[in-house]
């Protein structure tokens, strides 16, 4: 993958760089992470899935905004708890390092260390995981909170975002770390349409039928 498709393919694009903050929405800063797992519960969201009974993580990865957007979607609909991946060093607002250094850490097979690390998701029976295209496949920091989590047993369901590139190996790769786990279908969702895309949320929610 070349670097102009790496730039289709991430989740967004400059213009939006500068009116976003880094894996956060507008409120937070670059460097700003959020608790580990937030017990945010929505006793009133309105249900589309079968979640009576089971216990929900919603984790995702969001440099641009747009997989947070979709995670929060996600959590409108089913309730359950919400842990954003954040690196321990954050990546550049300027976008084109943020694609540089994205690029070298898949090339390093890098683990970047994370803030507020989760590591112990027993108490969960269902697992959202999200997460932009980079390079046509997981950002590493995601690859770290994947590696450092037991999935036997557990019932895993992937999301992605992506600037153009698709899923490419977003899916496979993700397959490859949660051994051991069900991993369902996923959703692949345009950056372009991630705050805008309940009824592609919902539909997928309903075909999980969980």
């Amino acid at each position: 993958m070349n670097r102009r498709s790496f730039l289709k393919s991430s989740a967004f694009s400059l213009m939006g760089l500068a009116a976003v903050c880094l894996g956060c929405g507008n409120q937070q800063s670059a460097a700003a992470p959020t608790a580990a797992a937030n017990t945010t519960t929505d006793k009133g969201a309105q249900q589309t899935m079968n979640t009576q009974n089971k216990k929900i993580l919603i984790a995702y990865f969001s440099w641009s905004g747009n997989t947070k957007a979709v995670a929060e979607a996600i959590h409108a609909r089913t309730g359950g708890d919400i842990y954003e991946i954040v690196p321990e060093t954050p990546y550049s607002q300027n976008y084109s390092a943020t694609v540089d250094k994205a690029k070298q850490e898949q090339q390093n097979n890098a683990r970047p260390a994370l803030k507020n690390k989760l590591t112990d998701i027993s108490q969960y029976d269902l697992n959202f995981v999200g997460y932009p295209n980079w390079w046509g496949s997981l950002p590493m920091p995601v690859v770290t909170f994947m590696e450092g989590c037991s999935w036997q047993g557990k019932t895993v369901a992937p999301f992605f975002t992506h600037g153009g590139g698709g899923v490419q190996n977003c899916d496979r790769d993700l397959r490859k770390l949660a051994a051991g786990a069900n991993v369902t279908e996923y959703l692949c969702l345009s950056g372009n349409r991630a705050r805008n895309s309940q009824s592609e949320i919902d539909t997928w929610l309903h075909k999980l039928s969980l």
